[in-house]
Order: C-alpha cells, then structure tokens, then sequence
C-alpha cells in the first residue's frame, strides 16, 4: 500500500468518526461499538468489495452484511463519505421518517440486508454464498460480526453449515473490540482461545490489528485462505477508538452527548485535550 493511499484511507476514516461523533447527540447511538469498526467498513467499501453505487443490482457485485446493526453509524457515514447517501442525511438517523435510522435498512443505498438482532446475519450472508455457488458465479460475502455477538448459537450453526458446504466464497470478520454492552467478554462469557475455536470448526483464520490498513489489506487480499471452508478475520480493535476519553470504557457504550460534549470530542478526535464529558452513562444488567 502506497503512502498516498494509507494517507488517504486515514483521512477518510477520520471523516467518519466525526460523522459518528455528530450523530451521538440528541439521542445518541452506540458509539463504542461504531468507532471500533471504522476502518473495516471504510477499507471495505472503498477498497476491496465489487461495488457500484451506481449500479447497486448489477450481476458479479460482492455482499456486505452488517450483522453488528448497532454499529450502523459507521457504516452510513461510511456510505455518506462514499456518496451513496447524501451526508446530510446522517442527521435524521433518530426520525423515523427517513431511512438512515437506528439499524441498517435496505431502503438505504449499498445496505444489503437489516439487522439488529444478534447472530443473524451470518445465516443470511451463508445462504446468499451458497446461492453464488450454486449458480457458478465469483461473487464475495463478508459479513461483519461483534465479539459478543460469538455467544448466539446460530453464528457457530452457520459455520458448521457453511464448512459443509464448502463456502470459501464467505468471509467472515470478527470486530474484536473485548466488549458486550457494558461488560468484557471474559469477564461474562470467555470466548478465548477464539482461533483456536473456529479453527475446530473448520475455519481458515487470520489475526489481525483491525485499525491498521496495511494488516486488513494483506489479510483480505489473501481470500480465500484454501480447503474450501470459510474464511475467518479476527480483527482486535478499541471501543472507542480514536477518542481516549471513552476508549475501552465499559460504561460508555451507548452515548447521548449534549452539542458541547461532541465538539470537545472533535476536537480531542483531532490531538487536543481530552473531553470534559459529564453526560450520564447507560449500564444494563
């Protein structure tokens, strides 16, 4: 990757952290989630997968599923930067009477499918490798899966089904960022040694830093990994990513930041000081 481009990919992804920063206010959205995957949809989108904004139907294009939907300001402010969607629109994402809203909607240009509820989305994404298979036809589907999200059944059903069917044509990426809500993974359901897991369940596996663009380019220009099975991307990254006020902060995982709060976090986004932030924090148990 030339410096030009890593530059490049840099600012972008900079642009759609302050997208998800703009759209934490007045009533919030699951920033930590949001910031940690900037980087594999930005790559993603701009980068790897066959698609046309242009000609969002045509025959031969890749698939994306979001299956980690509470992380959707990421992915339309990634679509904004990209045109798919005017930026303007980013705002409305808590009105229900547009689209952009709460969760990927396939109203919304380059949105593949709705999600939302955990662990779907790998048996969709599965079933539409299966159909590219049977049809002969060089289609990728990644799919984009929380950590916590590893803990519903059906993800590791999918697998079984996927590897039996030979689905080299799926990829999926694992956002790797240690948290469940507002609660480390190993401290409620330890999902360690996880290659190791999806190594028994046939996977081909890769690690990798999931906010270095070199290491997500070296790994997704390696699919398929070979023996037919399904290709695995364990991407470790940082809840709130770019933002050391909140970064790896159980408690701040979803966040509705007053206008003041969001400026002083564009501007620690940016190197300066940290953000004063005394907005309450949401914990479920």
């Amino acid at each position: 990757m030339t410096e030009n481009k890593l530059h490049s990919l840099q600012q972008l992804a900079l642009k759609v952290r302050e997208h998800i920063i703009g759209m934490s206010v007045g009533g919030g959205c699951f920033i930590g989630a949001s910031l940690s995957c900037v980087e594999l949809v930005v790559y993603l989108y701009s980068e790897y997968l066959k698609i046309d904004k242009n000609s969002l139907q045509k025959p031969g294009r890749d698939y994306l599923f979001l299956s980690k939907g509470h992380d959707v300001p990421a992915l339309y402010a990634t679509l904004g930067e990209l045109g798919f969607i005017e930026t303007s629109r980013l705002k409305n994402h808590l009105l229900t009477e547009d689209s952009v809203y709460w969760h990927p909607n396939r109203n919304v240009a380059g949105v593949e499918f709705h999600s939302g509820s955990l662990g779907h989305l790998p048996a969709v994404a599965a079933g539409v490798a299966l159909d590219c298979k049977m049809k002969e036809e060089k289609n990728r589907v990644i799919v984009i899966t929380g950590d916590g999200e590893l803990n519903e059944g059906s993800v590791w059903e999918t697998i079984l089904v996927a590897n039996a069917y030979n689905l080299n044509n799926l990829t999926i990426i694992v956002d790797r960022n240690q948290f469940q809500a507002n609660i480390r993974t190993e401290d409620l359901i330890p999902l360690e040694p996880l290659v190791d897991k999806f190594e028994a369940f046939g996977c081909n596996v890769q690690r990798i830093n999931g906010h270095d663009f070199t290491q997500i380019k070296h790994a997704l220009d390696g699919v398929p990994y070979g023996n037919n099975k399904v290709n695995v991307i364990i991407a470790d990254t940082v809840r709130g990513k770019g933002l050391p006020s909140i970064e790896a902060r159980a408690d701040r995982w979803f966040c509705s930041f007053t206008r003041d709060e969001a400026n002083a976090l564009l501007n620690e986004l940016h190197g300066n000081e940290k953000a004063l932030l005394e907005s309450e924090t949401l914990i479920v148990r």
